[in-house]
């Protein structure tokens, strides 16, 4: 039987800090603690939507934290400044052990799907600009169901939409809530640890595998 794989895309497949070079060309030297303050607001405002089910899609998340980081940080961006950074992550590059990293898990043994916060054109079109499109089996988007993970009945609608079972079904992924709440559900969990810095929350909830880079992943599997 076919193991079901999920990959999560911003963090994992996708590197999130492909905005840096945009944001110096905007604000100078600050742009590395915007662009982490940036991705964690992010992360907390679909958090919090998905707690008050108040869904929006993943852009507008995006742009509120983005414009939330110019008021905290005094970096009045303009419409254009705004524009651009939008437009750049539309078009983020995919990590470098991406492509071989999904080359090594032959598809006779696996499925693969890329399952994310985001809506299933703008991981579409990642996925295309980093030409790995073909390495997948399909898009899993939460837009349908209007929640975010790491909510149960995002990683329920992922096996419903996969006709897949959780007991057989892997999430990878580089973010640690996303493991956590997999794991939490019934899936397997394996943490990408792409920092040595990292740390993996302290709830008691131990990830199945933990890797480096996709290029392990064959390994475990």
């Amino acid at each position: 039987m076919k193991q079901t794989l999920a990959f999560d895309v911003y963090g994992t497949l996708i590197d999130t800090s492909g905005v840096l070079q945009t944001l110096e060309d905007c604000i100078g030297s600050e742009a590395p603690s915007f662009m982490k303050a940036w991705r964690n607001k992010q992360l907390e405002y679909s958090f919090r939507r998905g707690l008050m089910h108040t869904f929006v899609d993943f852009s507008v998340v995006t742009r509120e934290a983005l414009e939330y980081c110019c008021l905290l940080l005094r970096q009045p961006l303009n419409s254009n400044q705004i524009e651009r950074l939008m437009d750049a992550y539309k078009v983020l590059p995919a990590f470098e052990d991406v492509a071989a990293g999904l080359q090594g898990l032959p598809s006779k043994n696996f499925e693969k799907y890329a399952f994310s916060n985001g809506s299933a054109t703008a991981v579409s079109r990642l996925l295309e600009n980093a030409n790995i499109t073909t390495l997948f089996d399909g898009v899993v988007s939460v837009e349908k169901i209007k929640m975010f993970k790491p909510s149960p009945i995002v990683y329920q609608h992922f096996n419903d939409s996969t006709d897949s079972i959780k007991d057989n079904t892997w999430l990878i992924s580089g973010n640690t809530f996303d493991v956590m709440g997999a794991i939490s559900y019934g899936m397997k969990g394996v943490w990408v640890r792409r920092s040595a810095d990292a740390v993996f929350d302290p709830w008691g909830i131990t990830p199945t595998a933990i890797i480096s880079n996709l290029e392990e992943l064959k390994h475990i599997l």
